[in-house]
């Protein structure tokens, strides 16, 4: 029952969660680069042939790195959609078993023989889970981790405060929790760690990002909103999830469209021609940590920065201990 064993290379204890129509490999090099885990969905690829491209450019450009600068990247990791209608799976997976990718990302549904198929090169596999019965299910399948997605984060997000997620998670899995809903600072990380974490799953924070998908006008909407500017509703995708409320308006978006849930079909996302893929092009995800975001960086400042944050949250803390004896 042990802890992922790369958290201690790392520069800080954070993941850049894989964000849909996002995050590239621009963004997943530069964040191993600078020490922390760059990840990717394999659907922002259209086809898996394309997917296997970036998977080469990515190793390569790390490979480059390691041997010009002598300094270990960072692991990279791979979000796939384990859901019956995403009819790539098989494909992207043993695209994945191909170039050895350390991280599998999995997301509805948590498969023990796509589990067994990663160990079998030496891979991990995190899932992400909502609830407790989800994190259950995902421990009987032998996941190495558990991304505990809690109110208030971008995507696809769960209802449950963090503290009570993780508390309730720790005491049935032993392996790597990480924590994800509302992480945009290095004080964040380190609340994150507090409340029994390994690592913080940061997405929002690195959509402003000068390597990032995302277009301008999205980042400066991240940077003008506010927590209470963050809406949750199925009625974009079928499953639940946050998204800016300036963008839901700009597309005309009632309360009455809000309110309906359509059945989630993943595999319908598979080409940019699709209604769907236009929405989330066009109707903007973030979490509620946008209310502590005011710029746009390039990775390497922003993880410098949190590295920064992240170092003074802690000493701040430590001198708590003179005062409380």
């Amino acid at each position: 029952m042990s802890k992922a064993s790369f958290i201690k290379e790392l520069s800080l204890p954070a993941i850049a969660a894989p964000m849909f129509l996002i995050s590239g490999p621009q963004l997943v090099i530069e964040c191993c680069k600078n020490g922390i885990v760059g990840t990717f969905p394999a659907l922002n690829q259209r086809t898996s042939e394309g997917f296997e491209e970036w998977l080469i450019e990515i190793k390569k450009a790390l490979s480059d790195f390691e041997k010009e600068s002598g300094k270990k990247a960072a692991p990279f990791g791979v979000n796939l959609i384990v859901h019956h209608s995403n009819p790539r799976v098989e494909a992207d997976l043993a695209l994945c078993v191909k170039h050895e990718v350390p991280l599998i990302i999995t997301s509805l549904g948590a498969v023990s023989e796509l589990v067994d198929t990663v160990h079998s090169y030496g891979g991990l596999v995190f899932h992400d889970v909502i609830k407790k019965r989800h994190a259950e299910k995902a421990a009987e399948a032998g996941v190495d981790g558990l991304i505990l997605v809690a109110a208030g984060a971008g995507g696809h997000a769960g209802t449950i405060n963090p503290m009570p997620l993780v508390s309730e998670i720790k005491k049935i899995f032993k392996k790597t929790i990480l924590l994800s809903g509302c992480i945009s600072t290095g004080r964040d990380i380190a609340s994150a760690m507090q409340m029994g974490a390994d690592l913080a799953y940061m997405g929002t924070r690195f959509i402003n990002t000068e390597e990032s998908k995302a277009p301008k006008a999205y980042q400066d909407m991240i940077i003008d909103c506010g927590a209470s500017d963050i809406i949750y509703t199925a009625a974009v995708s079928g499953v639940a999830a946050n998204f800016l409320a300036p963008s839901l308006n700009a597309m005309g978006i009632t309360e009455d469209m809000l309110a309906k849930k359509s059945k989630v079909d993943f595999g319908e996302e598979l080409t940019a021609k699709n209604d769907e893929a236009k929405a989330w092009a066009t109707i903007w995800s973030a979490g509620q940590g946008v209310t502590t975001i005011n710029n746009s960086l390039s990775v390497s400042d922003l993880v410098s920065d949190l590295k920064t944050e992240f170092k003074a949250a802690i000493e701040e803390q430590y001198k708590l201990l003179k005062v409380y004896k």
